[in-house]
C-alpha cells in the first residue's frame, strides 16, 4: 500500500511525480561528514524495479543515471542488477549491491513514507574511481571511500 495523498507540498510532489513519470528523485546534500546522495521513489510501485540509491555525485548526474535505469525498466528491459554495467556512466562499469532494510530509515526515509514501511527492494549503485577502483578496493583512497560509503551488502569478487 502506497501513499496517495501528501500532507504538504513536498509529499504531494513525490506522489504527483510518481503518477506522472513513474518515479521521483530525492537528493540529500552533503553536510559535515555525511556525503551527499540521491535515491529514487516509485520505481518499485511503477515498474516492479528495485529503488536505487547513489552516493557522491551531483543531483543532476544522479538524476541522469536514474533516468537511464528507469527508462530501461519502463521499456520492459531492466538492467540486470546482478551484473556490472557500463550503461549508466560512460566508460565506467557500475555495480549494484542490495541494501539491507536496516539502513532504509536512515537513508531513504521518503521511500519508507511512500511505501508505508520497508516492503520494497533497494539497491545501491556503486561507481568506480577514475582509476577504476571501487570503494572496497584496498587501494581506494580514503577520500573516495568517504564520498561513496557502501551501505549495501557487497558480493565477494566484485
Amino acid at each position: 500500500m502506497v501513499r496517495r495523498v501528501g500532507e504538504d507540498e513536498s509529499e504531494q510532489k513525490v506522489i504527483d511525480d510518481i503518477a506522472n513519470f513513474g518515479w521521483h528523485c530525492v537528493s540529500i546534500f552533503a553536510e559535515g561528514e555525511q556525503s551527499g546522495y540521491s535515491f529514487t521513489v516509485g520505481l518499485f510501485e511503477s515498474y516492479k524495479h528495485p529503488e536505487l540509491i547513489i552516493f557522491g555525485l551531483s543531483s543532476k548526474v544522479a538524476h541522469q543515471i536514474f533516468c537511464i535505469a528507469a527508462d530501461a525498466a519502463k521499456s520492459g528491459h531492466p538492467l540486470d542488477l546482478a551484473l556490472p554495467t557500463d550503461a549508466l556512466v560512460n566508460n565506467y562499469l557500475c555495480c549494484f549491491a542490495e541494501v539491507p532494510t536496516i539502513g532504509y530509515q536512515e537513508y531513504v526515509g521518503f521511500c519508507c513514507w511512500y511505501y508505508q514501511g520497508n516492503d520494497f527492494p533497494l539497491f545501491q549503485i556503486v561507481w568506480p574511481s577514475r582509476s577504476g577502483l571501487f570503494p572496497w578496493h584496498p587501494q581506494a583512497t580514503s577520500e573516495f571511500r568517504a564520498i561513496q560509503p557502501v551501505i549495501a551488502a557487497v558480493a565477494s569478487g566484485t
